[in-house]
């Protein structure tokens, strides 16, 4: 999965943009030439949308049933990249009164939705609640908010890293991040069950 949010829309700490990445031969990339390297990577089952400010790319799994499932799927303008699996995901629909064949990145984009709209709880109160091996991207594209999430099990590895114009970079694909950030990415922060989120809104 990809995530490419512009300078401004989200903001990573400035320790990930390192000065030797404009010192090597290996330069950052402009978002557009990391997008489309990401693409030609799975060039026959990559699907992506592109929205001004974000963009999201995700390839559909070479195998329908695996431990470790690729999601994307969007609702009302919110949008989730989803890989893994959530142990606990029935009763998750249940307390958020879904159906039962709701998967983890429609889950994702309901609860989000439920806690940015009735409060009082922040939006990333829901990461609190998840149990499984599991990394996410949800983007709002009303409201210009970026909420990212990787499990604390260590099943999955997740990295983010710095664009050429600042934009901030999120996959789990390492080669990518390499060729598009240069020096400046970083292995996305894991540990505990709230592990890092990038939450901002725009004026």
């Amino acid at each position: 999965m990809l995530g490419i949010f512009h300078k401004g829309l989200a903001n990573p700490p400035e320790e990930l943009n390192s000065p030797a990445s404009y010192k090597g031969l290996k330069k950052p990339k402009l978002p557009e030439e990391i997008l489309r390297e990401f693409i030609s990577h799975h060039p026959d089952n990559t699907c992506s949308m592109n929205f001004g400010k974000a963009a999201l790319a995700y390839v559909r799994p070479d195998k329908p049933f695996s431990v470790h499932q690729r999601l994307f799927c969007g609702l009302d303008d919110i949008y989730c990249l989803f890989l893994g699996s959530l142990n606990n995901l029935s009763l998750l629909n249940k307390q958020y009164g879904l159906s039962k064949g709701t998967d983890e990145a429609m889950f994702l984009i309901e609860a989000y939705r439920t806690l940015r709209d009735r409060g009082p709880y922040p939006p990333d109160q829901v990461v609190k609640e998840l149990d499984g091996s599991f990394a996410f991207v949800v983007y709002d594209s009303t409201f210009g908010t970026v909420f990212a999430a990787l499990g604390s099990d260590g099943g999955l590895k997740l990295y983010w890293g710095i664009a050429a114009d600042g934009s901030v970079v999120i996959s789990d694909d390492l080669n990518v991040i390499q060729e598009g950030c240069a020096k400046s990415f970083a292995p996305f922060p894991a540990g505990t069950k709230i592990l890092a989120i990038i939450h901002t809104h725009l004026s």
